[in-house]
């Protein structure tokens, strides 16, 4: 999930500014979509489209549980979807204006159904996994050949992390995904609300810390494609953006994504219509035109994830609905766990934790 960001300067006054019937506004996470689609819908719709970015599910969250987002369509990630749902964030889709809503995928559907029942109050734009990405060469140099570059050893093992460190790890600024896989790790369930196994991710977390370079949830991709870090735990989406990036370079960067071998996080981001949204009916009008099965395919070609639009599916480039990193087989698919919002109380030991553990104190 950086191109250009399309943000215009007066959006700090969003809140502020009136509605207008012409407008719709936007809030995507980065590097998240083929920006001519955002000339397209205006050109097809007339409507003026204002398009701003985030980086982080807790950015998004901020603005949406303090209301008055000032913005039209929101994309937050499926947990964090269920909790604004449960506390009133966001407005019930009208199918009736999605003329295009007969084209999603069944399948992942009924996945995030978990986090929307019925899926009343969203669809799904893109979906994924979170893995590690490699600089394979750089990794084998400071491992060797044999270097656990499938395995969430090659980050939580703190004799790896040390040596990677010469040449650099990032991970995602993303608690919510990292105490997770830290937890699959040593064998406990990735979903725990127990707030004793959550425990349990601290010390695997703060043993490797002195060894992370950055938390950040974009700059990952750019860093690894440069060559800048050898490893990240990131998006797959993002971590084969940054593949393609060092390939059309042609910089000799080799970039290579797994799941995990013990388990991989699949994410559900889900586009919303929040409840003050100005434009609702701009908003559908947006919803339904990412719906087209063309403009689908078009943004998943472009952020190589798998989106959750079945009839994009013959429209997507070999490279994309061919590869086992976006498209997971079975085997893999089966390996994979999503996770539920934690509870409040719940949510404040792992915020406490998460800060902690990236101070390093």
């Amino acid at each position: 999930m950086n191109k250009t960001l399309f943000t215009l300067a007066a959006s700090v006054a969003l809140g502020a500014m009136a509605a207008s019937a012409d407008e719709v506004r936007v809030y995507n996470w980065s590097d998240y979509i083929d920006e001519d689609l955002l000339t397209k819908f205006e050109e097809e719709t007339g409507l003026k489209l204002i398009y701003d970015v985030f980086d982080s599910n807790e950015v998004l969250e901020t603005k949406m549980l303090a209301g008055g987002s000032g913005y039209d369509v929101v994309v937050p990630s499926g947990t964090f979807l269920q909790r604004q749902i449960t506390a009133g964030a966001f407005q019930k889709l009208d199918t009736g204006k999605l003329a295009n809503h007969g084209n999603l995928w069944d399948v992942i559907a009924s996945r995030t159904e978990k986090y929307d029942p019925e899926n009343a109050y969203s669809i799904n734009y893109m979906w994924g996994t979170t893995g590690i990405g490699v600089n394979v060469g750089k990794v084998q140099e400071v491992l060797g050949a044999d270097a656990p570059i499938g395995s969430l050893d090659l980050v939580f093992n703190p004799a790896n992390m040390e040596k990677l460190a010469a040449c650099g790890v990032h991970f995602l600024d993303a608690p919510a995904e990292i105490i997770p896989a830290a937890l699959a790790y040593i064998g406990e369930d990735p979903d725990s609300h127990d707030k004793d196994i959550i425990a349990k991710a601290e010390p695997i977390l703060t043993a490797v810390r002195p060894y992370v370079q950055k938390f950040h949830s974009s700059e990952y991709i750019n860093a690894l494609a440069n060559g800048d870090i050898c490893v990240a735990i990131g998006w797959s989406g993002d971590i084969l953006q940054a593949r393609d990036r060092a390939a059309e370079a042609e910089n000799g960067v080799e970039i290579a994504y797994n799941a995990p071998s013990e388990g991989a996080l699949m994410w559900f981001d889900q586009m919303a219509i929040p409840a003050d949204a100005p434009n609702p009916e701009g908003a559908h009008t947006f919803l339904n035109f990412i719906m087209d099965a063309q403009n689908m395919a078009d943004a998943s070609n472009y952020v190589y994830y798998a989106n959750g639009n079945l009839a994009s599916q013959p429209l997507l480039e070999e490279d994309v609905i061919g590869d086992p990193a976006i498209y997971p087989d079975e085997a893999t698919l089966k390996n994979l766990y999503t996770t539920t919002p934690y509870p409040a109380k719940v949510q404040r030991v792992v915020t406490r934790m998460w800060t902690k553990i990236k101070s390093g104190t």
